[in-house]
């Protein structure tokens, strides 16, 4: 198995999400892990979350298992439920398909890095709804939809 050199995997940063929903995830960052790999059935990504921004707005799948590790820093997990505090060495998941909202939060005044894992994007199958906000995303459309499904 080849070793994954990491100065050469492709980086990304930012949001895609519609002002002004980009602003609290506009300074994420992340090394796509699978893509330098040549993997296509999973998708995997170092992202680091700098103090004061989210891993995305709160969100869930009907189509993607989702998991996540904190290899450094603290974040804050926003869920339906509540919310937790992991640390270094937390992991949380959820599957594809629980219409439990989600997302992390560095609410600290250092960087956060987790490892995320679950599938890649694909326009053809993927749901995504937004509870807190105004936006979905939905098979086949590959833009981002107000919730009446009229896009941004």
């Amino acid at each position: 198995m080849p070793k994954i050199d990491l100065s050469t995997a492709p980086r990304r940063g930012g949001s895609r999400y519609p002002a002004p929903m980009n602003a609290p995830c506009k300074e994420r960052s992340w090394i796509e892990l699978a893509g330098a790999a040549g993997l296509t059935l999973v998708g995997v990504n170092l992202l680091t979350l700098p103090a004061g921004q989210w891993s995305s707005q709160r969100h869930w799948h009907a189509d993607e298992d989702e998991f996540v590790w904190v290899v450094s820093g603290e974040v804050v997990l926003v869920e339906n439920d509540g919310e937790t505090v992991l640390r270094a060495g937390d992991c949380a998941a959820w599957k594809a398909g629980v219409a439990d909202g989600h997302h992390l939060q560095n609410r600290s005044d250092a960087d956060a890095v987790l490892l995320q894992v679950g599938n890649p994007s694909n326009v053809a199958t993927e749901w995504v709804d937004y509870p807190d906000i105004d936006l979905c995303l939905r098979p086949g459309r590959g833009v981002y939809l107000h919730k009446d499904e009229t896009p941004y």
